[in-house]
């Protein structure tokens, strides 16, 4: 759909059909999936503040991660459950741009995150005796502030220079806005846009993925020189993280796919599947992960729970 660039102010998203009363139970589901991710997250992040014994790096991490859980949450659910039960829809491109603002923050904060959790493993794994010196309190509160503002920065970029382009067309063929969806209905030059993407992600998340490889390939080399009790309690604390860095990583190759692929061919509900699968699955997986497999978190939680019985 061609429309002059003056005449843009709302986007339509294409990708929702009329399913009748069907929508219904669909804004069920997922309603409960957006109350499990922020019960879950915020059960998580009180227990972490609440307790003095968990006062320590990787779990001060982890509660940032699930900050930023309900963050993205936040960011897709109200939106995209106002949409299943609207007649028309459409979006104001403000708001478009603010949810892809949110995403964006939510997805490079999950990243940077990660990477920070895979740091503090192998510094608490392969340099034990160092690792209350090298992760002191001020330190922790400047890696967590990096996870945030560095994300903050470069979004607020991304999202101003796309912003400033004229568009020629309005449809939008996904389930919320994405960058990648908006920036292809632009009819002026986007060499900016794209160069500046190219950019970050070679330098800055390709680096991340070096840093998160190099820290797993040294625990790796300490658990397999080490005794049977090193490697179980590495892998008791690296286990988790590994999950969440898999579930991460196979939701990033799924909405690449989703962006640059066209995938009109393919079945409706691989096509939800594939754009539902990076927002909604890490804030109720990763909670659940960590909550069930670190065993300080596990024990706080259950006598939670029996006292209120």
């Amino acid at each position: 759909m061609s429309v002059n660039s003056t005449q843009v102010s709302y986007f339509i998203f294409s990708f929702y059909s009329d399913i009748g009363l069907l929508k219904y139970l669909v804004f069920f589901f997922l309603m409960c999936l957006y109350v499990i991710a922020l019960f879950v997250n915020l059960l998580l992040i009180v227990v972490i503040c609440m307790n003095r014994s968990l006062h320590e790096p990787m779990y001060l991490f982890l509660c940032s991660l699930f900050v930023n859980e309900l963050w993205g949450s936040t960011g897709l659910f109200p939106l995209l459950l106002l949409q299943i039960l609207s007649d028309v829809h459409t979006i104001p491109v403000h708001y478009c741009y603010l949810q892809i603002f949110c995403l964006y923050i939510y997805a490079n904060v999950d990243f940077y995150n990660l990477a920070v959790l895979s740091y503090d493993r192998y510094l608490a794994i392969c340099c034990p005796l160092q690792y209350s010196t090298r992760m002191s309190s001020k330190k922790v509160a400047q890696l967590i502030a990096m996870t945030w503002l560095i994300p903050l920065v470069v979004v607020m970029i991304m999202v101003s220079l796309n912003a400033s382009l004229k568009m020629c067309g309005n449809v939008i063929d996904r389930l919320y806005c994405d960058n990648y969806t908006v920036v292809k209905l632009a009819c002026s030059d986007t060499t900016v846009n794209n160069v500046y993407g190219l950019i970050y992600t070679f330098i800055v998340l390709v680096g991340l993925v070096c840093l998160i490889a190099y820290t797993y390939f040294k625990i790796l080399r300490v658990c397999l020189s080490g005794s049977k009790q090193c490697r179980q309690k590495a892998m008791s604390t690296c286990i988790p993280h590994l999950a969440s860095l898999f579930n991460f990583f196979s939701g990033c190759f799924l909405e690449v796919i989703q962006s640059r692929l066209s995938m009109k061919g393919a079945p409706i509900l691989l096509r939800i599947f594939m754009s539902l699968y990076f927002t909604v699955s890490p804030p109720i997986f990763n909670p659940l992960v960590y909550g069930l497999n670190l065993s300080k978190i596990r024990v706080i939680c259950k006598s939670l729970f029996s006292c209120q019985r």
